[in-house]
């Protein structure tokens, strides 16, 4: 050569120089070589022709036979356990004389060759299929460890004692598998589109069952509110009609009254203008007549309209009396749907005694409060009511939605409610929003009420339970 290669160039010249002697010395490896080089998978066909095809590994010390077959030294010395001077070449067993044996030199360096072509493809691929502590390729495949391994792996002390099969046996036998589940995984899938299939058509039946609920549900709350409506409408034109009958009566009796008076009035003054003679003929009886009319009473609304006016209420009364029932039971049928139910959480109360009042008296439970005897009053606590005779609950809330019922009974006076945790417990307290108490209240002959700001009388009767419900939430009690 007339000038030294580039550095870059010169390992592609010395293996280009290798190929050429191989083809002189073995005419057969050369041509596969020259066709693996001309091959798309050119790395692949060279480690082929590089295994030996006892071990199927690259070939250690290579020699060539008689017949032109290349092995391992070791392989064949294993194959021929004694020596004989005539054996057979276990490829095509052709018999060979075992002191022919001739080192192929050429043929290990085509191999170096092939293990650095191998592993650059495997660096160019990733470092898949070779192994990353020989370099070697993963040829076998370990059952107890259940990963690809190489030959150098197997014969080693983590892989001597276990079972190794091809990789590609392996692979096949994997595929199977996964074949034998994915089929169980399409019947499974099969099965649910089946099912979804009939849950649909479920679900668009019940939708339509939902849909006509909910059309009576509207059409029905619509005529309650045309009738509630339509009563609302009567009893205000009955309350106008009352309104004009009082005005009216009392202003024609009025009218009539002061109509009367002032014909006498006429009366009296035309007789004092009459000549005197006259006039004292008729004045006696003139005097008679007008004095029983002066004492009569100024007139007053009939008994018949004063009863009308006080019956009324209690008619009112009677109607809200029903309309609180009515709804009261609207309310407890809701709260056993699903939705209202779910979202309520019934809590158990009991009583804290450390927030009782001395004059308070509290059951072993914890559930029932009493008067305790004014002579012997409870013993008090730094966190107790001392003025207001009231006592707290031990449970507190910060989240959700919660409900307890109390019975009051017919009790003289009783307050109900919920209280901040820091309410007032010395001295006067407002039972009120602003002192941190959200209460309904009744006293005895008196209004049941709700203590807001201001006081909201409650139109009934004081019940004889009463349900809080608290969405700390939303802030509603």
């Amino acid at each position: 050569m007339s000038q030294s290669p580039r550095k870059g160039n010169t390992q592609v010249l010395l293996e280009v120089g290798l190929i050429s002697e191989l083809r002189e010395a073995t005419p057969i490896q050369g041509h596969c070589l020259e066709a693996a080089m001309g091959s798309g998978t050119s790395a692949e066909s060279l480690q082929n022709e590089a295994t030996c095809p006892i071990c199927l590994e690259y070939f250690r010390e290579p020699v060539t036979l008689e017949c032109g077959h290349n092995f391992c030294q070791a392989c064949l010395s294993r194959c021929w356990e004694a020596p004989d001077p005539l054996a057979s070449c276990p490829q095509c067993r052709d018999p060979v004389q075992q002191r022919n044996l001739r080192p192929n030199k050429q043929l290990a360096n085509v191999i170096e060759i092939a293990k650095r072509l191998s592993l650059q493809a495997a660096r160019a691929a990733g470092g898949k299929g070779m192994c990353g502590a020989h370099q070697e390729p993963l040829k076998l495949f370990c059952e107890e460890d259940r990963s690809p391994i190489c030959v150098v792996c197997h014969l080693s002390q983590a892989h001597r004692a276990h079972t190794a099969v091809p990789i590609e046996e392996a692979a096949q036998e994997y595929k199977e598998k996964i074949q034998d589940h994915l089929k169980i995984l399409r019947d499974e899938r099969e099965k649910l589109l089946g099912l979804k299939l009939s849950r649909e058509e479920s679900r668009q039946e019940y939708l339509k069952q939902t849909q006509a609920e909910r059309q009576k549900v509207v059409a029905e709350f619509q005529q309650l509110r045309q009738f509630l409506e339509e009563q609302e409408r009567l009893l205000l034109a009955q309350l106008q009609k009352l309104d004009q009958e009082i005005q009216n009566e009392t202003v024609t009796r009025l009218s009539e009254e002061i109509s009367r008076l002032s014909e006498q009035i006429g009366e009296l003054e035309g007789t004092c203008h009459k000549p005197a003679s006259e006039f004292l003929q008729d004045v006696r009886c003139l005097f008679s007549s007008y004095e029983k009319g002066w004492s009569q009473p100024l007139p007053e609304i009939s008994p018949a309209m004063e009863k009308r006016i006080f019956d009324f209420p209690q008619k009112t009364a009677a109607l809200r009396e029903t309309l609180w029932k009515f709804k009261e039971k609207l309310e407890k049928e809701a709260e056993l749907c699903p939705s209202h139910s779910d979202s309520l959480s019934p809590v158990n109360v009991t009583l804290d005694p450390d927030t009782a009042h001395p004059l308070l008296l509290l059951s072993e439970d914890r559930k029932r409060v009493s008067w305790a005897d004014p002579q012997q009053p409870q013993p008090s606590s730094p966190g107790s009511f001392d003025t207001y005779v009231c006592v707290l609950g031990r449970e507190g809330f910060t989240s959700g939605r919660h409900c307890w019922e109390v019975e009051v009974g017919d009790g003289r006076h009783w307050a109900v409610g919920v209280a901040r945790e820091a309410v007032s417990r010395k001295g006067q307290i407002s039972l009120s929003p602003e002192g941190g108490i959200w209460a309904v209240e009744w006293w005895e002959e008196s209004q049941f009420r709700a203590r807001t700001s201001p006081v909201i009388p409650l139109p009934r009767s004081p019940p004889r339970r009463i349900r809080v419900c608290l969405d700390c939430d939303r802030g509603q009690v």
